[in-house]
């Protein structure tokens, strides 16, 4: 194989392994931004439903307030009615009293209302915050391995980087460009194989004369689609090449 060749596809694997590894390391703070989202997430339904408690204690508080309120008033009017002088004076304190304690059956009724909904509103939050530390500590450690990966990434990154340079700096400047050319336009596909007689690429058939042409070998070729570096790599059948051998022996 041309040394050419030979070093192009050297540097065809170093591109394919970088391009590899600046996705990886392009992803990694996505992922990092998606995990912390998706926790920003459950912390604000953890608040939703912290609020939402609140909002049933605060209403029980009023309502329990209401009642104390409207025992006062009774308390009071009672003691009223001790005074009063004729019997509509006395019904009338009687009615109102009976009004004053439907009104407080109905806010018992409603505190009975909120503390059936409160049971599950408790058990909510205690279950969401259980599982939002757990999930926080989870997103630490990831974020963590996120870190470490990233920084093995770009260790690796660089020595490729530098190894394509040594590669890079072989090759004919001419071909250099030319395989440049190629890679950016196939991204990092710029070799393909045509051993069967076709581009393994765009699988176009080639010419029978430029098939033979590049069977022997001696010198670069482009494919006529695409224009992707050619090479030509049959299998080696070992054992028929032995079986040969000792036939010709």
């Amino acid at each position: 194989m041309l040394q050419e060749l030979a070093l192009a596809l050297r540097l065809q694997a170093l591109d394919r392994k970088i391009a590899n590894l600046e996705t990886e390391i392009a992803t990694l703070p996505k992922h990092i931004s998606e995990i912390e989202r998706r926790l920003e997430s459950h912390g604000r339904r953890l608040e939703a439903d912290k609020s939402a408690l609140a909002a049933n204690q605060r209403d029980r508080k009023k309502l329990e307030g209401d009642i104390q309120l409207h025992q006062q008033k009774i308390s009071k009017l009672r003691d009223q009615m001790s005074a009063v002088k004729t019997n509509e004076q006395y019904q009338a304190f009687q009615h109102e009293i009976a009004y004053i304690e439907a009104e407080i059956r109905k806010s018992e009724d409603r505190i009975l209302d909120f503390m059936e909904q409160s049971e599950p509103l408790e058990k909510n939050v205690k279950s969401a915050e259980v599982r939002l530390k757990a999930e926080q500590k989870e997103v630490e450690a990831e974020k963590a391995r996120a870190r470490e990966r990233t920084k093995v990434d770009e260790q690796e990154l660089g020595q490729l980087r530098g190894e394509r340079k040594t590669v890079a700096d072989q090759m004919e400047p001419k071909f250099y460009t030319e395989y440049e050319r190629v890679r950016k336009k196939s991204k990092n596909t710029p070799i393909a194989d045509a051993t069967d007689g076709r581009c393994s690429a765009c699988h176009i058939a080639l010419r029978p004369q430029f098939f033979q042409d590049l069977r022997r070998q001696d010198q670069v070729m482009f494919c006529e689609s695409c224009g992707r570096i050619l090479t030509y790599n049959p299998i080696v059948d070992v054992a028929s090449d032995v079986a040969a051998s000792q036939q010709i022996a």
